[in-house]
């Protein structure tokens, strides 16, 4: 049985949104409603620390009564996540998986049984973190939770009732301060570690992988797969004496253009598939879930067939999703130096195109000129596009950014940028602009690729074709 961990030392929808502002919460009769309550009813959007949110957790008896796996990391934790999920699935387990944020619906951050949470399941749950704030303040106040936390919560309570085999939790933010952190796993996969949300973790890959190490517990298996973690995890590792799994040491692989091999810790597995997750990455993603399930292997045994079906099945919307078309889309997530990195590594690999158009839309507190910088070779035109979030960095400043790094490199190709006011104003632009055999790259903030998305996949025609 998993329980609330002691403490560690060292997006709503539109609708109902205006009626939620008057009504309070026995009125709230949509998820839409809780939404927008949880969106105002804290003072800040991001504020770290578990005493609050534990006191609610501890209210509402927040437990969960199967193994536990918490993922971590700056990159890859969505694949991991739904790695873990496939498999699992394929072996014949009921799973439960958080993630967030989510690309169009909040239901997407919530998956039971391989199937996105339902608003009507999701509603009581929001009711009894509200009731458990209440029980847990003090002064006649009820404890404040920023809207992750109280969603974090709610997701956490739907899942706890869902008589799960496995739940997968992935960590929103750092690790040690990170709601999610409230629940001691049964194992911690770290998947990456590198400079993003310098603010709240630290300026450098030490303070931050110092920060992902809580989430690991002593004598509990703690996976780690970048293949160069900071020594900051290994140390923390040593000192609560968790068991840690070093990629390179305690589990590696190896591939050719066919197929690939994992070995670890007593276990061997030749001749695997490449996952259906298309990128430079994913091996190393992979590579690390093996990992974690070897390490779990009394609890939760899976085949190799298992294992197997689940990389071939596995699919997450937005990780360097390719849309078969003319032109060619491509949708990314990817928002900081070293995601952005892998995608233009992947976009190198895809082969000759006449002309990559990109629209690109992300935070203000993001290290953007160095995102720009990264994947600038590969782009011929740019589309930046508004964001309806007040971080968003505005799409006329980053014309402005793109305009200074060009004169700053004095490059003689000039690659015109234009400003739009929503995503898919933007890829409607572009679109509009390319060729058949051109490709139009839509990355960013997660409500950059949901921009897009939000009517369903684009499909692209040539205007040869219309």
């Amino acid at each position: 049985m998993t329980q609330i961990a002691a403490p560690n030392d060292p997006n709503a929808a539109d609708a109902d949104a205006n009626a939620s502002a008057s009504a309070g919460p026995a009125d709230f009769a949509t998820l839409a409603q809780w939404l927008a309550y949880c969106e105002r009813i804290h003072p800040q959007q991001i504020e770290l620390g578990l005493q609050r949110v534990r006191q609610v957790a501890q209210a509402l008896d927040l437990r969960f009564d199967c193994p536990l796996i918490t993922v971590a990391g700056t990159n890859g934790k969505g694949s991991s996540c739904a790695m873990l999920e496939a498999i699992a699935l394929q072996a014949g387990y009921r799973t439960g998986v958080y993630t967030s944020p989510h690309l169009v619906h909040f239901e997407e951050r919530c998956r039971i049984g391989g199937e996105n949470a339902t608003a009507e399941q999701l509603l009581p749950h929001f009711a009894a973190v509200e009731q458990a704030r209440w029980r847990a303040g003090q002064g006649g106040e009820p404890v404040s939770l920023s809207y992750f936390e109280f969603t974090t919560l709610a997701i956490a309570r739907l899942l706890s009732h869902s008589r799960l085999d496995v739940a997968i939790l992935e960590v929103g933010l750092g690790g040690r301060l990170d709601a999610t952190n409230l629940f001691d796993a049964d194992c911690a996969l770290i998947t990456s570690v590198d400079i993003d949300h310098v603010d709240y973790l630290g300026p450098d890959r030490e303070s931050i992988g110092r920060e992902k190490a809580g989430i690991m517990r002593p004598g509990v298996p703690a996976i780690v797969a970048d293949p160069m973690p900071p020594q900051s995890l290994q140390a923390h590792a040593e000192r609560i004496g968790a068991d840690l799994w070093l990629a390179g040491r305690d589990f590696n692989y190896a591939g050719d253009r066919q197929q690939w091999s994992w070995a670890g810790r007593g276990k061997r597995l030749h001749g695997l598939a490449y996952p259906a997750l298309r990128g430079a990455n994913q091996l190393v993603n992979a590579s690390g879930v093996l990992a974690a399930l070897q390490a779990l292997r009394q609890r939760l045994p899976v085949t190799a067939q298992a294992i197997r079906q689940g990389l071939a099945l596995v699919q997450v919307p937005g990780r360097f999703q390719i849309v078969p078309g003319q032109p060619t889309l491509v949708l990314d997530v990817a928002h900081n130096p070293h995601s952005v990195a892998a995608l233009a590594a992947n976009l190198d690999a895809m082969g000759f195109f006449p002309t990559t158009h990109a629209v690109f839309g992300a935070m203000h507190d993001k290290d953007l000129n160095t995102v720009l910088q990264r994947i600038g070779p590969l782009v011929d035109r740019w589309y930046f596009t508004d964001l309806p979030l007040a971080r968003a960095e505005q799409a006329t400043a980053l014309v402005q950014r793109w305009q200074a790094l060009q004169m700053a490199a004095q490059r003689p190709r000039q690659v015109p940028a234009q400003a739009f006011a929503s995503p898919q104003l933007a890829l409607d632009a572009a679109a509009a602009a390319a060729e058949p055999a051109d490709r139009i790259v839509v990355f960013g903030s997660f409500h950059t690729v949901g921009g897009v998305l939000a009517q369903g996949v684009p499909q692209l025609g040539a205007r040869h074709l219309q």
